[in-house]
């Protein structure tokens, strides 16, 4: 029998990677307001997406996931949530008709604003500061002021996560996402970059294929799925007070559904069996996912896996393998046999960010596109290898034309990177990137899709 579990449990357990507010009278209070308001997400479509996952890990759809690093309140504007959700409907139809497999789109915004540090402290020259840990709970310059743990700020998250839902929604399903406005979505710059020509020709056989439909009678008038989509939001579940207060019943099934977002992780810096994050995530029904790092070891992961699952349902657990381009091929295959011995059902995905992370020699933290796409390939060749499906990829990105990781067919250089280095925390791929990187994925799953039917095909003639 599972252990008791309530929205507080966690409080219990050890807890890592939670700020220390110098005013608890005020923390306690902004938490109790924020238990009052209204949810972010609703239970149903967090089971829909929980649904999607499932397809997803019986290898019948591919999960994209993506967004910014964390996002900030100065950045916050229609533009930029356009912009985002532009780039990944173009991304989303590359890997649909290239890749020949339904898409789950699953954004890391309207929520993820708290990141872990791996120092409770920043230098610099003489002076120290506490780290920055993300809008949510402190200011990013470098005073003893901005950088003080201030609880009402996660009242502001909540106003801009709102916010950012609702013109989601409106663009997800108020026409913009309509499949005959494919040739609009191209961004002003990514004019005669590189990845123009091939997107148009993916969107010229789309309305190839949209007129050839019409003329059998399927309009986007009677055929909702040319005219909306459904796109889901997702956060790392690190501000454990913020996420209790928006953690309520469903009043159809009576389950605790966490309601700030569809989708929540636990960090590869906080998935200790014992403590809180984990503690957290095992008691609410939404789908979640955890993060695996090179520190993971098999008998531990079963162990998570068995306690955020422990019904073993399909499309309840992500696991985002973040291992680096070097040492992929180190890690995942040992962790995807413990899986399949066990017969656990889980969505395999790839964070190629994480681990791939340099600094420059001008200082800059980037990250190579190069080792991006490495590790995405050793990912799906280990995959294959070990007769698996590789679920899905989990990646940072932006709708702005930044200049963060270097690389890509548009090379961003080293020179490049002082020129639009805008990221609050860690380098994301910028538009141009982020396309290219769909681009790739869809040849890849073609490509094995089509030498796995030339595998049935040889059985069966056998």
């Amino acid at each position: 029998m599972a252990k008791l579990w309530s929205p507080d449990s966690w409080r219990s357990k050890p807890v890592i990677q939670i700020p220390d507010y110098p005013d608890k009278s005020a923390l306690e209070a902004v938490e109790a307001q924020l238990a009052s308001f209204p949810p972010l997400v609703f239970a149903g479509e967090a089971r829909e997406l929980k649904k999607q996952l499932a397809a997803v890990s019986r290898g019948e759809a591919f999960l994209l996931q993506g967004g910014d690093c964390t996002e900030s309140f100065a950045e916050h504007g229609a533009d930029n949530i356009r912009d985002f959700f532009r780039v990944f409907l173009q991304m989303a139809v590359v890997l649909t008709f290239a890749g020949g497999c339904p898409v789950v789109k699953l954004g890391r915004i309207a929520g993820q604003f708290a990141k872990p540090r791996s120092a409770p402290m920043e230098k610099q020259g003489d002076v120290e500061l506490p780290s920055y840990r993300g809008d949510i709970v402190n200011g990013i310059e470098f005073t003893k002021t901005a950088r003080i743990p201030d609880p009402s700020r996660m009242l502001m998250a909540y106003r801009q996560s709102a916010a950012t839902l609702n013109l989601i929604r409106a663009l997800a399903q108020g026409g913009y996402a309509n499949l005959n406005h494919v040739h609009q979505w191209n961004l002003g710059f990514l004019k005669d970059g590189p990845g123009e020509k091939r997107y148009e020709e993916i969107a010229g056989r789309i309305s190839e294929c949209l007129a050839f439909m019409q003329a059998c009678g399927l309009t986007p008038d009677n055929t909702p799925q040319l005219r909306t989509t459904q796109f889901f939001t997702s956060h790392e579940a690190l501000l454990l007070g913020y996420e209790q207060a928006f953690t309520r019943i469903d009043s159809t099934s009576g389950d605790w559904y966490a309601t700030s977002g569809h989708f929540v992780w636990v960090g590869d810096r906080t998935r200790q069996t014992d403590h809180g994050h984990v503690e957290f995530a095992r008691g609410i029904e939404n789908p979640v996912g955890m993060k695996c790092g090179p520190s993971l070891q098999a008998d531990d992961m079963l162990r998570l896996i068995d306690i955020l699952n422990p019904q073993n349902e399909a499309g309840r657990l992500t696991l985002i393998c973040r291992f680096g381009a070097d040492t992929c091929g180190d890690h995942l295959p040992a962790l995807i046999r413990a899986v399949e011995r066990e017969g656990k059902r889980i969505v395999w995905s790839c964070d190629p960010m994480h681990g791939n992370t340099i600094k420059a020699a001008n200082g800059y933290k980037t990250r190579p596109f190069d080792l991006i796409l490495q590790e995405v390939e050793a990912f799906f060749d280990i995959h294959r290898a070990e007769g698996t499906h590789p679920g899905g990829v989990h990646l940072e990105m932006t709708g702005q034309n930044v200049t963060e990781c270097t690389g890509g067919a548009r090379e961003v250089t080293e020179t490049d990177l002082s020129h639009r280095y805008h990221t609050h925390c860690d380098p994301r791929l910028n538009a141009d990137q982020a396309l290219e990187m769909a681009f790739l994925i869809a040849e890849r799953l073609k490509r094995d899709r089509t030498r796995s039917a030339d595998v049935k095909e040889l059985m069966s003639s056998a």
